[in-house]
């Protein structure tokens, strides 16, 4: 890729990301506290959670502060907005899979972004309960049909995502926190995300976060 157009793509991203902090940044002044929170990067942002939790009769509101692209040091460093600020009682975390796209699995540095965040929020918000949330499965066979998936799919691969559910499913263990693998009814016959579900190989078109919901709802109606 030409290298002028590769710095477009990155500051175009990094300005996106920023707009959007600046956004949940305003709405939160309108936001209730005390309700559940659900945050992460872009398979958190694009749950549809708002429109979903319309009839599920609980009596907490659900709030996504998701944004595409954000890995485990950038929610770091937005935690305020991203979280501290809405004071939620309930916490949902998916972040991470951004950190797995690099040709390496640099697990210190995912757990111990992660790590640190769980550690602001425990000392910022000592009464919210953490959750985290298992990493969805992604299908390879998207790599071949959009070649611009072709690279983070061949780095973001099922194998590695298994390998950074169980350290950060170990890591909640260890801190007293719940794991909560979402998984079941994603897969299709070879253990890939099932295409139906599939947009890209990697992001879910709203049925499929259907079936995350429907994982999830045991959990949801304990809390409201």
């Amino acid at each position: 890729m030409n290298t002028e157009l590769q710095r477009y793509i990155e500051e175009r991203s990094i300005n996106e990301k920023k707009l959007k902090v600046e956004r949940y940044k305003r709405l939160n002044r309108f936001a209730n506290e005390g309700q559940i929170l659900f945050v992460g990067s872009s398979l958190m942002e694009q749950f549809p959670i708002d429109e979903m939790q319309r009839g599920l009769g609980l009596s907490l509101e659900i709030y996504n502060r998701g944004i595409s692209g954000f890995t485990t040091s950038e929610l770091l460093d937005n935690v305020d907005v991203c979280i501290l600020s809405l004071k939620p009682k309930y916490i949902f975390i998916n972040i991470g899979t951004n950190d797995l796209n690099g040709a390496e699995y640099d697990k210190d540095a995912l757990l111990g972004n992660y790590g640190m965040i769980l550690d602001v929020i425990k000392e910022k918000l000592p009464e919210a309960k953490v959750i985290l949330l298992g990493y969805y499965p992604v299908n390879p066979t998207f790599g071949e049909k959009l070649p611009y998936m072709k690279e983070v799919l061949k780095n973001r691969s099922n194998e590695r995502i298994k390998m950074a559910n169980a350290d950060v499913a170990q890591m909640a263990e260890l801190r007293g926190l719940e794991w909560i693998d979402v998984n079941e009814g994603l897969f299709d016959a070879e253990g890939n995300l099932n295409e139906t579900y599939a947009i890209d190989g990697m992001h879910m078109f709203a049925d499929g976060y259907k079936v995350v919901l429907d994982n999830l709802l045991p959990y949801l109606k304990e809390l409201g």
